[in-house]
C-alpha cells in the first residue's frame, strides 16, 4: 500500500510540475518582454453593438498603459496598471482616478471584461496552483486553483491549451461556489517574431440574464520586437499621452 501511495504522490507532483511549466510557457509566449498592440473590441449586449478601439503598451506582466482611440466621446481616456494597482485619466474633466478595490469587478469600458481582468491579466502562474487534468500530443487541459492568500476572484479556471503553439484555446471561469461564470475562446493564431498570438478572443458570460452578451477582441496590429520607453509606465503618462 505504501508503494501505491508513494506512486500516486509522485504522479501528482509530476503532473503539477508539468502543468506549471506549460502555464509559464503560455504566459511567456503571450506576454514577451515588451508588447505594443492596436485592438478593436466589439461589445454586444441588450442595448445593441458598440465598438471600442484601443492602443496598448506593456512591459512584462506588471506594467501596462492603455489609451482609448474610439469612440470619439471616449477618445483620450487612458489607463495605467502597475503591479496590482490601476489608474484612469479622464480628459473631459482633466482628472486622474485610482481604481479602488471596490470597483475591480465593475465592467471595463462597458464590456464583459472587468477592471480586475485588466490588472490580473497575466497572473495565472503566480496566483494559481496548476494541475494537469489531461494531455494529448497536441493539447492539454489544466485546472487552476487559487494559491493561499492570492488576491483573485475565481474559484478555479479550466484552461485548454494548444501545445504546438503554446496558446490557450478556451478558458472556463468558476466562482467561489464552483459554478461556471463565463467562457473565453481564442482563435486565428498568428506568428509575430518569436511569439504566437491568438488574434481573436471572445468572452461570453454564462449568467442567464446576460445570455445575449459577448465581447470580442480583435488584434489589428502587434509588435513584440521594439523597446517601449519607461515613460509610458508612470502616472505622468496618463495625461501626457492622452492626446
Amino acid at each position: 500500500m505504501k508503494y501505491l501511495l508513494s506512486f500516486i504522490f509522485i504522479t501528482i507532483i509530476l503532473c503539477g510540475s508539468e502543468a506549471d511549466m506549460i502555464i509559464k510557457k503560455v504566459e511567456d509566449n503571450l506576454r514577451g518582454d515588451f508588447m505594443y498592440a492596436q485592438m478593436r473590441m466589439i461589445v454586444t449586449g441588450k442595448r445593441g453593438v458598440r465598438t471600442v478601439e484601443v492602443e496598448s503598451w506593456s512591459k512584462g506582466d506588471n506594467k501596462s498603459f492603455i489609451k482609448i482611440l474610439y469612440p470619439k466621446k471616449d477618445r483620450g481616456i487612458t489607463f495605467l496598471k502597475l503591479d496590482t494597482q490601476m489608474w484612469q485619466y479622464i480628459p473631459k474633466i482633466e482628472r486622474t482616478i485610482k481604481i479602488p478595490p471596490s470597483m475591480m469587478l465593475q465592467s471595463w469600458m462597458g464590456s464583459d471584461f472587468t477592471n480586475d481582468d485588466m490588472v490580473k491579466e497575466s497572473s495565472m502562474a503566480k496566483d494559481y496552483h496548476a494541475n494537469l487534468l489531461s494531455k494529448t500530443s497536441s493539447t492539454a487541459t489544466i485546472e487552476l486553483r487559487p494559491k493561499a492568500h492570492a488576491a483573485v476572484v475565481w474559484g478555479k479556471i479550466i484552461v485548454d491549451i494548444d501545445l504546438n503553439h503554446m496558446v490557450p484555446i478556451t478558458e472556463v471561469y468558476y466562482d467561489d461556489q464552483m459554478e461556471k461564470v463565463r467562457i473565453m475562446t481564442f482563435g486565428n493564431i498568428q506568428q509575430h517574431g518569436s511569439h504566437r498570438l491568438p488574434m481573436v478572443m471572445e468572452l461570453k458570460p454564462l449568467d442567464p440574464e446576460k445570455k445575449s452578451n459577448r465581447t470580442k477582441v480583435i488584434f489589428e496590429k502587434v509588435d513584440y520586437d521594439n523597446y517601449i520607453d519607461e515613460s509610458y509606465f508612470s502616472k505622468h503618462a496618463l495625461k501626457r499621452y492622452s492626446n
